[in-house]
């Protein structure tokens, strides 16, 4: 499968079955223990990305882009902690979802601004740039690319997460511990922290701020880098 391919088959997922799906590991409803698990483990990466920013006492106001913004998860409580946020979705229906989840919860759609955009064609240019969990649904010379086009929006900061392509986690995907249900989702990438700092490098930005999510399914290294 090429990276035209994994790009239509991610869009096509999310916009289908992965929707119900994934719908309801972002909500608050009933789930299975490895939904439940996967739900947990990314709570904790978008809480620790958040924890960062609200660290550096600086959000009000800040432009903030939210690359892959699904359900709004991230989205959402960055903009009710006064940041202006732009949050895109390669899927109409996770753009949608989150969307009515903003207007439940501040009656109007100005904060955060959801658009049906994908990762490459993403315009605009913000101070800080986040994209978690998405880079999972590429190979390495597409994340490359997408990682360089992300740091191009990036005034000041970009924010990654993605799955760490360790020897362990390696042999957990082969034998479908970690990816549980290979017929409901997408291929799974995991990418090397070395190559993935590479890339960031290239693009003229730095390493700060490093964190690792870890549960029984859900496993996530996340970097904040800076411009140089």
């Amino acid at each position: 499968m090429n990276a035209t391919d994994d790009k239509s088959v991610v869009k096509d997922y999310f916009n289908s079955i992965g929707f119900d799906r994934w719908k309801r590991i972002y909500g608050d409803g009933e789930v299975n223990k490895v939904q439940l698990d996967i739900r947990n483990g990314h709570q904790q990466t978008v809480d620790s990305v958040i924890a960062w920013l609200k660290a550096d006492d600086n959000l009000t106001g800040l432009s903030i882009c939210d690359a892959g913004c699904g359900v709004g998860s991230l989205s959402i409580p960055l903009a009710e902690a006064g940041a202006s946020v732009y949050a895109s979705d390669i899927s109409e229906k996770m753009v949608e979802e989150g969307k009515e989840r903003a207007l439940q919860l501040f009656g109007n759609q100005n904060n955060p601004i959801f658009a049906v955009q994908d990762l490459e064609t993403l315009g605009g240019v913000f101070h800080t740039v986040i994209c978690l969990d998405v880079l999972i649904h590429y190979p390495e010379d597409k994340a490359a690319q997408m990682i360089s086009h992300l740091c191009s929006r990036a005034e000041s900061r970009i924010i990654l997460s993605f799955a760490p392509k360790t020897l362990a986690l390696t042999l957990l995907k082969k034998i479908g511990s970690l990816f549980p249900g290979a017929s409901k989702t997408t291929r799974a990438y995991l990418h090397s922290e070395a190559k993935v700092i590479q890339f960031l490098q290239e693009n003229g930005f730095s390493v700060q701020r490093r964190a690792f999510t870890k549960t029984r399914f859900y496993f996530s290294r996340i970097l904040e880098a800076t411009k140089n």
